[in-house]
């Protein structure tokens, strides 16, 4: 019997990591809480499960939060693909044997697009955005010297011309290091379904377009599914590889489960020089059907000022395939 049910758990298992001919893509909303907002961690492959070090890596894991040991800001401005732009700003503050505290805000914004129509596919003259914000608050503790963990819960709300749908979102996430290898694991984006609403969904009806003399203009109001959060289950490790004081790499691996996509593999290196200069490259969506692009580069550069604070220029640059390319840009500051 318990061969029998051991069996089953393989082939369960299996179940959940292989691809299914039916696809996932398309069946959530909230997309734009999928964007990496770090320039390091995005030139890194995302992967950043395991990584700590700036406030931004609670996108990554919560749990990083409980590593920082100093106030930190952060800016970050990408120059979205489709020409979209995404902002994003963070401040962390940890308060001794308490924690590390977070307020983290999000936007995007689609510039302005114009309204076609079957009847005039050139545009009918009006035009519409799309802005979607996000706002975060976030903690992190350090268990032990060794165990972290944190969480983030968020308020995002999307827009499209005069339809708006809004909702909670909840990350969570566990640290582990051991001297030097660290290993951890996160959710992202687990919250309850939600839908659009809005005076576009508002029409005028006609019950019986055929039947002549009845109210062919009877007030109605489009009545829209509501559609899950694209949740995101990731596992990740990291170990920097110490030359000599002055030089060190890094390697990160992780491995991710959406439930709105295909499994998938990101994988990057950081090498750092003399503590203020930093070369990255990485590659993102390994194992994924039907990916677009994947190779990313980044450098850093760090800027000590006032005593044992920094300031820190981060840029990547990612390939998307037929969508072109990315660049993101990020500037830090860690306050002793």
């Amino acid at each position: 019997m318990k061969s029998q049910q051991l069996l089953f758990l393989l082939f369960f298992f299996a179940l959940t990591i292989i691809n299914l001919p039916q696809s996932k893509t398309g069946t959530t909303i909230g997309q734009f809480l999928k964007i990496d907002p770090s320039s390091r961690v995005s030139a890194m492959g995302n992967a950043g499960t395991a990584i700590s070090g700036e406030a931004s890596s609670i996108f990554y894991n919560p749990a990083s939060l409980g590593r920082l040991n100093s106030i930190d800001v952060q800016f970050t401005y990408n120059k979205w693909i489709a020409d979209i732009l995404y902002n994003y700003a963070i401040v962390a503050l940890p308060i001794s044997t308490i924690g590390t505290f977070s307020l983290q805000m999000t936007s995007l914004n689609s510039g302005e697009i114009d309204v076609r129509t079957v009847e005039q596919p050139l545009g009918t003259g009006e035009r519409y955005t799309v802005n979607n914000f996000a706002l975060g608050l976030g903690y992190g503790l350090m268990l032990t010297d060794r165990v972290s963990v944190g969480t983030q819960l968020s308020y995002f709300q999307e827009s499209i011309w005069h339809s708006t749908l809004s909702g909670f979102a909840m990350n969570f996430g566990v640290s582990y290091q051991y001297d030097e290898f660290t290993i951890g694991a996160s959710v992202s984006n687990f919250g309850p379904r939600t839908g659009y609403s809005g005076r576009d969904l508002f029409i005028n009806y006609d019950f019986d377009p055929k039947k002549y003399g009845d109210n062919d203009l009877l007030p109605a109001q489009l009545r829209t599914d509501e559609y899950p959060l694209p949740t995101v289950f990731r596992v990740g490790v990291s170990y920097p590889f110490i030359f000599s004081d002055d030089y060190k790499l890094t390697v990160a691996v992780d491995a991710m489960h959406p439930n709105d996509n295909s499994e998938k593999v990101n994988v990057g290196a950081e090498f750092q020089a003399l503590k203020n200069f930093a070369l990255r490259v990485g590659y993102r969506d390994l194992l994924m059907p039907d990916s677009e692009g994947g190779l990313v580069l980044g450098i850093g550069v760090n800027v000590p000022f006032a005593g044992n604070s920094i300031v820190r220029f981060d840029y990547a640059w990612g390939d998307y395939g037929r969508l072109l390319e990315a660049h993101r840009f990020t500037v830090g500051v860690s306050i002793e």
